[in-house]
């Protein structure tokens, strides 16, 4: 029955960033008085708190699931640091570390200052057709949770997917050295409404660009490689895409609902929409591209749109 979603990505550089998520998508994009506490703001906007997910929690001491803090992003998000690096800097002080050698033990890999143009996260943001997303604002409670539940298996998957097959990290000289990153970093912030307040379902998946090396050590993603291949989660089909490179928002379909979703069949027409039944192989990536109206269309390197692709 719902045949795709659409995922579009935009670098989240240092700085104020990720205050967005704070003062934007957690108090449903309006304005907040200085004098009203974020969390006071979020609850009377019924949006839920961001929460951490992502395989590479356990390397920073994290847990999936707990929220999280404007400071933890601040420090991960906006200076490549470790979320909890205020702590640790206290606890090596006491311990008599001098101020700069705590910093540097805070440091997820190279020190911002010293890169040039840095990225620091991506932002994966995850949202249904628009059709479904129709179903959704008018449906009752039930349809509303059977298509939530989807929406967050087809992301569970598609992480899951960039965690075994995609994400890699590169290093040396030229990045003449690779390994698979099969842990993420990921803050997640759901959200309701567009910005004129209209229904809108959707997830903002900000990743980190930072990630251990098999040896312990911290670099950064190759960032290039997952613009390339962001795509539909199948496991016998990853090889489709060839997307825009990092600076450009990029946007692509993936195949949903993912399974035990609640909902099956396809509607009529589905040879137009991209729909297959649950169960059948995915078609080869190729024909039926289609761009939604009010998505930025990525742009290959010849400067030609390419479409959103359609699975």
């Amino acid at each position: 029955m719902f045949p795709e979603q659409m995922l579009s990505i935009a670098n989240v550089g240092p700085g104020n960033g990720y205050r967005y998520y704070f003062r934007g998508v957690m108090v449903g994009d309006v304005l907040r008085p200085a004098s009203k506490p974020v969390k006071l703001a979020q609850e009377e906007a019924g949006i839920p708190p961001g929460v951490w997910l992502g395989r590479g929690l356990p390397a920073l001491g994290l847990v999936p699931g707990a929220m999280v803090t404007e400071r933890q992003a601040e420090l991960l998000f906006g200076e490549g640091r470790h979320p909890e690096a205020d702590r640790i800097e206290r606890d090596l002080a006491a311990a008599g570390e001098t101020p700069a050698a705590a910093r540097r033990a805070t440091t997820l890999g190279r020190a911002v200052k010293d890169i040039t143009s840095p990225v620091l996260a991506l932002d994966l943001v995850f949202r249904p057709q628009a059709t479904i997303i129709v179903l959704w604002a008018l449906g009752d409670d039930r349809t509303r949770r059977i298509i939530e539940r989807a929406h967050e298996q087809a992301i569970t998957g598609t992480f899951a997917w960039l965690e075994d097959a995609v994400a890699e990290i590169r290093w040396g000289s030229g990045g003449r050295h690779r390994a698979k990153v099969p842990a993420l970093l990921v803050a997640r912030f759901r959200h309701f409404e567009n910005r004129d307040g209209l229904p809108f379902l959707h997830d903002h998946r900000v990743t980190s660009v930072k990630v251990q090396r098999p040896d312990g050590m911290w670099g950064n993603l190759d960032t290039r490689r997952l613009y390339r291949h962001v795509a539909l989660h199948t496991p016998d089909h990853h090889e489709g895409l060839r997307g825009a490179g990092p600076g450009d928002r990029t946007a692509h379909r993936y195949a949903w609902p993912p399974p035990d979703h609640g909902v099956s069949g396809c509607p009529a027409r589905s040879d137009q929409l991209g729909c297959r039944p649950l169960g059948a192989d995915p078609p080869r990536p190729g024909g039926n591209h289609r761009h939604v109206r009010g998505e930025p269309q990525a742009k290959t390197a010849g400067g030609r749109a390419q479409h959103g692709v359609a699975w």
